[in-house]
């Protein structure tokens, strides 16, 4: 019998997988997330706006564009569109080029730092004096200590991104391409956090269904005086 692990793989910000001792692949397990039933979000929010006001617009733009940190803390103004709602990132962790829709929350959030900007060129993630930010340990990792969250890093903010979008009953291909994944495998993670979705697509085979149900039959037979006739018409046995 094999013995499992639990590891933490390549830095602090990966999630957990258990490895199997000569076998060279890697399940994958629960990911942490801001869960609907529980009031992690609303005790993390009020920590940054009491005391790292200045960072709401960071979390926000994570909280609903599911980049990566080093995407997001390496963006430039030249790659953001705000009259189209979109930004493009020349390379990702794929290498591949991608684009990333913006909904109004993150427009907004986006355009509290264009403020803070110069003529709106140059890196978007900067700080109050116009200095760019290098990252979001210095803040965040604070504010989830005092909100008390646990095992919660700012990746899981990503997590977050998609894990709301697949409880919203969005298909995984649409989720996979969001996330800038490179294969739809690393999206199945979320499929088991949208039940409701999937109970609608089998549900739609009932359209194609033109038998009645055994339930349906047998109420029939009876209403009709079937089983009385299928009764008497049984062949007697000599």
């Amino acid at each position: 019998m094999h013995r499992f692990h639990q590891v933490q793989v390549a830095n602090v910000q990966s999630p957990l997988y258990l490895i199997i001792p000569g076998i060279r692949f890697a399940a994958h397990l629960e990911l942490e997330y801001l869960k609907p039933h529980t009031d992690e979000e609303s005790r993390l929010r009020a920590v940054i706006l009491e005391n790292y006001a200045e960072h709401i617009p960071e979390f926000e733009i994570a909280l609903h564009t599911g980049m990566r940190p080093s995407e997001q803390y390496g963006l430039d103004w030249a790659r953001v569109d705000l009259t189209r709602n979109f930004l493009s990132l020349p390379r990702t962790k794929t290498g591949k080029q991608r684009h990333i829709r913006l909904n109004a929350v993150a427009v907004a959030a986006f355009k509290v730092l264009q403020r803070r900007s110069l003529n709106g060129e140059g890196p978007v993630f900067v700080n109050m004096k116009g200095e760019p930010l290098r990252g979001y340990k210095h803040w965040f990792e604070p504010a989830v200590e005092e909100a008390g969250l646990q095992d919660f890093t700012w990746y899981c903010l990503r997590h977050t991104f998609a894990s709301r979008l697949a409880m919203a009953g969005v298909d995984l291909l649409t989720i996979s391409e969001l996330m800038g994944h490179k294969t739809i495998q690393m999206t199945k993670r979320y499929a088991h956090l949208a039940p409701a979705h999937n109970q609608a697509a089998v549900d739609r085979l009932v359209t194609f269904h033109s038998v009645p149900a055994p339930e349906e039959a047998s109420a029939t037979r009876t209403a009709t005086g079937l089983e009385g006739v299928e009764e008497s018409e049984s062949p007697v046995v000599q």
